[in-house]
């Protein structure tokens, strides 16, 4: 049997690190006893071994509460037990952020998967109205490996001057900065029809924030973009 399927590129990729670029669109994480993952549910696509999926709950009531009350619809399994589990979502770009005692901001339909040691939770983007939306972010922090979605190859910039990002193209920004939810409407805007630019995040401080070339598919889904890289933190910082 001959086919361009079975070409080298795209074949299984191993390695001795336990999170492994598969392509420019998924991720193989080794699991192994002690060191689970937590994933966005729906996110695995493929896994070898013994590996177990269970619901992760929220872990404190008040995060709990804070889950429910907002708008931040990332409902999280942990995967356990001993194996490779490969996770990609919608043909995005994937790229890895090594925390290393720090935190990350993530919207979250682009959080991916991350170590389950890391710790976690919802916060609300000062500002956010009912009519903004998606103002609500996952904060992870601690020593540990993020895998982050992009609907494209993502932009990265520094927010040393005020920086404004649609909401729905902010992925994840520091930990440190403090974005509002800011309008860029007007009556008049809004009596002809608005610029369809009605909401964005503004930032400023030391840190950056990650931009993806999109606004998000109608229905909060993504697209697929192009992008290729080696690189462990999949170009981002490169």
């Amino acid at each position: 049997m001959r086919s361009q399927l079975f070409d080298a590129a795209n074949a299984e990729v191993n390695s001795a690190e336990r999170w492994i670029k598969q392509s420019s669109k998924m991720v193989k994480v080794v699991v192994m006893p002690g060191h689970d993952v937590l994933a966005a549910k729906g996110a695995m696509v493929a896994y070898q071994g013994q590996v177990t999926f269970n619901h992760e709950g929220s872990g404190s009531v008040g995060k709990f509460i804070r889950r429910a009350l907002t708008s931040e619809d990332a409902p999280l399994m942990r995967v356990a037990g001993q194996g490779d589990v490969f996770f990609a979502r919608l043909a995005e770009d994937v790229f890895f952020i090594q925390l290393e005692g720090d935190g990350l901001s993530i919207n979250g339909t682009n959080l991916l998967a991350f170590d389950a040691g890391l710790s976690w939770d919802v916060h609300r983007v000062q500002g956010a109205g009912m009519l903004s939306g998606g103002a609500f972010n996952t904060l992870i922090q601690g020593q540990g490996t993020v895998a982050v979605t992009s609907d494209g190859p993502p932009m990265l910039l520094d927010c040393s001057q005020p920086t404004y990002v649609d909401i729905q193209a902010a992925v994840a920004w520091s930990a440190n900065l403090q974005p509002q939810v800011v309008s860029s409407m007007n009556v008049k805007s809004l009596l002809r029809g608005g610029s369809g630019e009605a909401f964005q995040f503004v930032f400023h401080g030391p840190g950056f924030v990650v931009v993806q070339p999109s606004e998000g598919a109608p229905g909060g889904g993504h697209g697929g973009g192009q992008q290729q890289s080696n690189s462990p933190l999949g170009g981002l910082f490169g």
